[in-house]
């Protein structure tokens, strides 16, 4: 991996950094030592010999190796902080130019399914991002996960129900409980 084969991914690790962490100064910490420790492991990341035909292949192959290690360290962060990710999502809202002079219709809609992926459970939430956000197929997004793809599929399948239903005022959210 060098410099030039991840710059290209750096939009895409910040939206799902700023998804998981709902806060623009952790989001950029987050991919800092993402990339900090792609740098250090960079030779761990090899693409399967003979899986990868061309450069786009190579790239979605990267994407994901670099989201897993997002995904693995934004889990290890939380279990050091042994704070909940329920108490942690807040997103903010930012005030950008083009924000300030959407529709008040598109806005709210925005704002709501804000609030409605807040209400999913983090595995579904986290599916749904990694699918629906950042294109990844359901074999990358198991690899970054670390589960099968089976599970993604019905992770993605529930999530989705939940959003739909959350979305179409159908579904409250669940109270929070905290686990320790």
């Amino acid at each position: 991996m060098s410099v030039e084969e991840a710059l290209p991914h750096l939009p895409r690790l910040r939206r799902y950094a700023r998804l998981l962490t709902g806060d623009a100064a952790r989001a950029d910490d987050l991919v800092q030592d993402t990339l900090e420790r792609a740098a250090r492991k960079w030779l761990l990341w090899r693409p399967a010999a003979g899986a990868f035909v061309d450069a786009q292949d190579r790239a979605g192959s990267l994407r994901a190796w670099l989201l897993t290690l997002m995904h693995n360290l934004f889990l290890n962060q939380l279990r050091d902080r042994r704070e909940h990710l329920y108490e942690e999502y807040a997103p903010e809202r930012e005030q950008s130019h083009e924000r300030a002079h959407e529709p008040h219709r598109q806005l709210q809609t925005r704002l709501d399914l804000e609030k409605a992926l807040a209400c999913l459970s983090p595995p579904a939430r986290e599916v749904l991002l990694l699918v629906c956000v950042e294109e990844l197929s359901y074999e990358q997004a198991a690899l970054v996960l670390g589960v099968p793809v089976g599970t993604v599929m019905s992770r993605l399948s529930r999530a989705r129900e939940r959003l739909r239903m959350l979305m179409d005022g159908q579904a409250t959210a669940a109270p929070l409980r905290v686990v320790k």
